[in-house]
């Protein structure tokens, strides 16, 4: 154990750089375990520091697995690879990617650059290890906000306890146009902090239970103002609800104070999912994950729950139509009125087909955003018990319009075992005029079936 407690330096370490065959950018999260169960895991940047008493200097085959990846088996039908671990050598490691969607890094979370800190490698964040003491974090919402990002998540873990923050938490980062990184390279995050450098809560509902934000947006205010807007939600657990409402971002306490409280009748008459501009700019669209609720794009008609309008059928002008009286359509209500004879599959919205087996997928959560270069409205989605995962498979979509019709959508991830849930599209990250997109969801084994893996989560691009 003296011998183990020595190894300090970059050059102790075998590194192994784990790349995307197709653009030479290193993979995270790819398992390599050996024949006796041992597994280590690249980091963001692609990178392995193996050092393992016993098994330095000498032959051993490490099974590879990562989602969306693969590598070519041996006669015997093993994934993986036979290599010689040796002090300060590296090897590279080319997996093919078969996912339409190239895993990036992680956004949030402890040890992004464990491995290639220490590897003694170059890192694009200042703080790759431990930042604002977040060990994983829940569910980004994040918007353009006086000129820089603003970013909330949900629930926060800690180091010191596994009961972290679960009153929201906030940060901010710059553009990429800005002093930002390239979207490519990372995110640089600066938390809100309080004394002793923890994540501060962000939610200031008083009373028992965790605080949730979402259908976060920049509401303008005046002729050049502008103030943040989310939804809330206090809560004793995933089903119970204790109150919810509306809430404003308040600068100078660096919290979301609630403004208006909504009672239990106003299930849907507030911001929700993820927020997202439309009709020129006229009116806040909410993805949840489709845009079946609206309202007007001012701050007296945000805090009123009564201007809010939810989608519905109408079976007395036989279209969809903008009311205010009945509860929004959902995917699973539109498959039971095309069931019953009261909806032509034509004539819905939201009965989305895998494009090459015609299969439904049922949508979970996601967002939905302008894309210049197709020059439609594209959906970023999870889907709903997908085979092999319950949350872990992400969907892209394309429509004419904000509300659709969504007909057919492609898997560009998929993650087994695994949840990948709430995913979003960032537009503001968008490249190429939009050809090149990024999304972020939050990696965990919450809600997949696999209780043996813990439930730490982090979001991911």
């Amino acid at each position: 154990m003296a011998g183990w407690a020595g190894f300090a330096s970059a050059g102790d370490w075998f590194g192994i750089h784990v790349v995307d065959d197709g653009t030479g950018r290193g993979v995270p999260m790819v398992n390599l375990t050996t024949t006796n169960g041992i597994r280590v895991t690249s980091d963001s940047a692609g990178w392995i520091a193996f050092q393992e008493p016993g098994l330095m200097d000498r032959s051993v085959h490490f099974e590879i697995e990562g989602s969306g990846y693969t590598h070519q088996k041996d006669g015997f039908g093993f994934q993986g690879v036979v290599l010689t671990p040796k002090a300060g050598e590296e090897v590279e490691l080319r997996l093919m990617r078969v996912a339409l969607a190239e895993r990036m890094y992680r956004v949030t979370g402890q040890g992004i650059y464990r491995d290639a800190t220490l590897l003694g490698k170059d890192i694009p964040l200042p703080r790759p290890l431990l930042n604002g003491n977040v060990m994983g974090q829940d569910s980004v919402q994040v918007v353009p906000f006086q000129g820089r990002l603003f970013w909330i998540w949900g629930d926060t873990l800690r180091p010191q306890h596994p009961l972290g923050n679960f009153r929201s938490t906030g940060g901010w980062s710059d553009l990429p146009d800005s002093g930002g990184l390239d979207p490519s390279v990372g995110v640089h995050l600066d938390y809100f902090l309080k004394n002793g450098g923890d994540v501060a809560p962000m939610a200031a509902a008083s009373g028992e239970g965790v605080v949730w934000l979402d259908g976060l947006m920049a509401v303008k205010e005046g002729e050049d103002g502008e103030v943040l807007v989310a939804h809330y939600s206090r809560r004793k657990s995933l089903t119970e609800e204790l109150e919810h409402g509306i809430a404003v971002y308040r600068p100078v306490r660096e919290e979301f104070v609630p403004t208006v409280v909504l009672g239990e009748e106003f299930r849907w008459q507030h911001p929700r999912g993820q927020a997202v501009l439309g009709d020129g700019d006229r009116y806040w669209y909410f993805a949840a994950p489709f845009c079946t609720t609206r309202v007007k794009a001012d701050l007296n008609s945000v805090l009123n729950p009564t201007t809010y309008e939810a989608l519905a059928w109408s079976e007395e002008k036989g279209e969809y139509v903008w009311q205010s009286r009945d509860e929004p359509v959902t995917q699973s209500g539109e498959n039971e009125a095309i069931r019953e004879g009261k909806l032509k599959s034509t004539e819905a919205l939201l009965q989305v087909k895998d494009a090459l087996s015609e299969k439904a997928v049922a949508f979970h959560g996601g967002s939905v955003r302008w894309n210049e270069y197709r020059k439609r409205w594209i959906a970023i989605a999870v889907q709903k018990d997908g085979e092999g995962s319950m949350l872990g498979h992400v969907w892209y979509a394309e429509a004419q319009n904000v509300t659709g019709p969504w007909r057919r959508a492609i898997r560009v991830a998929e993650h087994p075992k695994y949840s990948f849930y709430n995913p979003t599209h960032h537009d503001f990250f968008d490249q190429e005029g939009g050809r090149i997109i990024y999304f972020e969801g939050t990696y965990s084994s919450m809600f997949s079936g696999a209780a043996s893996l813990g439930f730490a989560s982090h979001n991911d691009h």
